[in-house]
């Protein structure tokens, strides 16, 4: 009997396995793919822009085929400075640019970039935002413009320098009255300092100084700065400030949106910004070293900014934010926030941190001498 039910054991299971299939197929054919139109606050030659395109193209091959963003670069759809804007009215899915861009809705948007952050460097401020109630602090200043966006803070940038002058500067009187660009908070502290400020967004910088609209400008690093064109039109960079010493990149989507989606998609977005984070500080490494490298070539000659102006930034940061916390209470509660994470977390890095410059010149300050 075995013999003569084997057949047919077979042939049942053979029909169930067909079964099955035609069953799954069409969940398969039904998956839709979600697509979400982002634009980033960068012209697309850019690496920060590049940027937003590694971010997204992590969600995208993570979300194998539900989920899709693209990126498209600044003006596309609307100026840098209305990105927020258009998010939070869904004109826009998303968008990549930084918070200091949103400064004029509220001053204290500008303490995620702005500033000497009480010694933090970027990565801290990350830690601050992340671990010492920056995020939340973040979400109830969004709340208070009614801004119905969700942000996810990643990327923290290197210090960024003072700026390019067609004259190095080399005291603090060498500040005053020059035509400067800046954005955010750093606007008010140079503006104490006594320079004439132009709060120009990324891609108007280079023409402005070509056309001598503006005596010296600061984007933010050497790749940046070279593909935008700096060394093109001026030959000296001064290195190192606290107008912009601890900023990071910011992604935002529509609240609406990203709650419209399954929470597993929601997942794979929260570690895509978390691995977008590893590995933007990885490759900013790699090609801000060589685009530095390059533009000395090229003949372009770089200046440590003096102490004098450093100290004179840091007078001037002082008497920016006591204004603007005696003006604004959410200023005063982000600063207060930022000061007792920094006085912990700075102990801590300060005491154990080894001073690698001592290591570099150990091997290699003779062979450049």
């Amino acid at each position: 009997m075995s013999e003569n039910k084997s057949p047919r054991r077979r042939n049942l299971l053979k029909g169930a396995a067909v079964a099955a299939g035609a069953v799954s197929a069409p969940m398969v054919s039904m998956a839709q793919t979600t697509s979400l139109r982002f634009q980033s606050t960068w012209p697309a030659k850019d690496i920060f822009h590049e940027y937003a395109n590694d971010f997204a193209k992590k969600v995208n091959d993570m979300a194998g085929g539900r989920l899709k963003i693209e990126v498209l670069p600044a003006g596309a759809v609307v100026p840098a400075f209305q990105l927020l804007d258009a998010v939070n009215k869904g004109t826009l899915d998303g968008g990549h640019g930084v918070v200091a861009y949103h400064y004029g809705k509220n001053s204290a948007l500008a303490l995620w970039g702005s500033g000497p952050a009480f010694g933090m460097d970027p990565n801290m401020v990350l830690s601050w935002h992340q671990y010492g109630g920056g995020k939340a602090l973040l979400d109830e200043i969004y709340a208070s413009i009614n801004m119905d966006v969700v942000s996810y803070l990643y990327g923290p940038m290197p210090t960024q320098p003072l700026g390019w002058f067609k004259k190095p500067v080399a005291k603090v009187d060498d500040m005053k009255g020059l035509k400067f660009r800046t954005v955010g908070l750093a606007v008010d502290v140079f503006t104490e300092m006594g320079t004439a400020v132009n709060p120009l967004p990324g891609g108007e910088i280079v023409p402005a100084l070509d056309r001598g609209l503006i005596d010296a400008a600061e984007f933010n690093n050497a790749t940046s700065d070279r593909i935008l064109g700096f060394p093109d039109v001026v030959k000296n960079c001064m290195l190192q400030s606290f107008h912009q010493s601890g900023e990071q990149f910011e992604i935002l989507f529509n609240k609406g949106k990203l709650a419209a989606l399954p929470t597993e998609l929601k997942s794979i977005i929260d570690y895509a910004v978390q691995a977008s984070s590893a590995e933007m500080s990885w490759k900013a490494i790699d090609r801000n070293a060589k685009d530095y490298e390059e533009m000395k070539k090229q003949g372009i000659k770089f200046y440590k900014t003096p102490d004098s102006i450093l100290r004179a930034q840091l007078a001037a940061w002082d008497k920016v934010i006591d204004k603007k916390a005696n003006e604004n209470a959410l200023f005063k509660k982000v600063l207060d926030s930022q000061r007792a994470f920094a006085a912990r977390a700075g102990q801590w890095q300060n005491d154990y941190m080894v001073d690698f410059k001592m290591a570099y010149n150990h091997y290699f300050a003779k062979k450049k001498a």
